[in-house]
């Protein structure tokens, strides 16, 4: 892949930003460690919004695309649970961008339609985050699609807990769809998407393979960074165990048939205990298609891994008081309700709630289109409730899709004051993305 703007190699354009962002970096921090206002700055990240090609088709012309990339690291993104991390973004991108985060709860400036601008085009801008949860997050430009000339590519941004981890390798597996015109070119999400094909990558390749040696213990990220399809992506004849799911840790459990099913947005860690070569199939609710394969080699010289235990937690409450809690009602995509495009939101718009501090809040998410709708909550994380509302599913999420007329009810502590942001969008590739927001005071 050869970026539009850049022609240096990628260890040049590391050299050249990183000098020109490095000055602000190195000197923030410096101001801080040498005792100035605020805690320690424990790690730097120079982020770029830019233009950038990617081969999608045999024979045909690379295809034009943008992204949201991490010109500070020459791999995956990996900061630690408790960073402090200051974060230069860099927009050379024709369009007012900021990244938006997920997974990334509590106070933070990283949800800019909050009211913080977007960084304008050719300007540069410097903020702080905490990172509190270990986990796998995304950051991506999904509230600017409106503005977007060409599909974006998220970026998988890995946050790493305080002790080791018992596996032998940790891989980012990012499932990305594309509508692909005739002359190789690519419609951006929230347009008709006639004459056009439906395309997945892993990791920005149409074929990805993964290599790996009998016997060892892998820790696969799977992220759909889909714009609207919920995916099924599946490893042949192995076991999946799923570790955490949005960047939260769950109790254990296996994947159905080996199989994870995952919503735009959402991201499952799974532990795979390598056997045998085996195709990964992805199914988009229509077909199934293989579009990658795990390579085995080797025999297996060593007494089976003893069952994976639970990672370690992120503090997250242990129990929620349903019965004190707060209730509200839903209804999804519903324009009378309040929802509306990013472009024009506003927060001086009426809250879809609001609540105190500390209080348990539980939603009826209704969604009464004839799609199904997936919906995201911004700056905390959410139980799944039992059809009886008495109890919740062992793990934490902040992406759900709900089925055509269906209701599922989810519930929350309120945590994070501020104001915060939901979307849903229907899973059509010309459906707009929609927002509203909620107050914790």
């Amino acid at each position: 892949m050869k970026t539009r703007i850049f022609d240096p190699t990628r260890r040049e354009v590391l050299a050249g930003l990183g000098a020109s962002l490095g000055a602000s970096l190195g000197a923030s921090a410096a101001g801080l460690m040498a005792g100035g206002a605020g805690p320690l700055v424990t790690a730097q990240l120079a982020l770029q919004a830019r233009a950038a090609t990617l081969a999608l088709g045999p024979g045909q012309p690379a295809t034009p695309i943008w992204e949201l990339a991490a010109v500070s690291h020459l791999g995956d993104v990996r900061l630690k649970r408790l960073d402090r991390c200051e974060v230069v973004f860099r927009n050379d991108l024709p369009v007012p961008l900021a990244p938006v985060w997920h997974g990334l709860n509590g106070p933070t400036a990283a949800d800019p339609l909050r009211g913080r601008a977007p960084t304008a085009p050719d300007a540069t801008e410097t903020s702080i985050i905490s990172v509190p949860s270990a986990g796998t997050l995304l950051a991506d430009f999904r509230l600017f699609e409106d503005g977007l000339k060409q599909p974006a590519r998220p970026l998988p941004i890995i946050a790493t807990e305080t002790g080791r981890v018992a596996v032998d390798r940790d891989v980012v597996v990012l499932i990305e769809e594309w509508r692909l015109r005739p002359d190789a070119t690519a419609l951006p999400p929230g347009q008709d998407p006639k004459d056009t094909t439906a395309l997945y990558t892993i990791n920005g390749k149409t074929s990805f393979e993964l290599s790996a040696s009998a016997g060892e213990r892998l820790r696969l990220r799977f992220i759909n960074g889909s714009q609207r399809s919920v995916l099924a992506i599946k490893l042949e004849n192995h076991e999946v165990q799923i570790m955490a799911l949005d960047g939260q840790p769950a109790e254990p459990f296996p994947a159905r048939n080996g199989a994870l099913v995952l919503a735009p947005g959402t991201r499952a860690d799974a532990f795979v205990d390598a056997a045998a070569s085996a195709p990964f199939l992805l199914h988009d609710g229509k077909e199934a298609r293989q579009v990658g394969s795990l390579k085995v080699s080797g025999k297996l010289e060593r007494a089976p891994l003893p069952p994976a235990q639970p990672l370690p937690s992120n503090d997250l409450p242990e129990k929620l008081d349903l019965r004190a809690a707060l209730r509200f009602d839903v209804a999804l995509g519903a324009s009378e309700a309040g929802w509306t495009r990013p472009a024009n939101f506003s927060t001086a718009s009426a809250p879809t709630f609001r609540t105190k501090t500390g209080r348990t809040v539980v939603l009826a998410l209704k969604n009464l289109a004839p799609l199904t709708t997936v919906f995201h909550l911004h700056g905390h994380h959410f139980r799944l409730l039992d059809k009886l509302d008495d109890g919740w599913k062992p793990y934490w999420l902040d992406t759900l899709a709900i089925e055509p007329g269906q209701t599922q009810r989810i519930a929350f502590a309120a945590t994070s004051p501020g104001r915060w942001l939901i979307e849903s969008v229907a899973t059509d590739w010309a459906a707009p993305r929609l927002v509203r927001w909620y107050g914790v005071d």
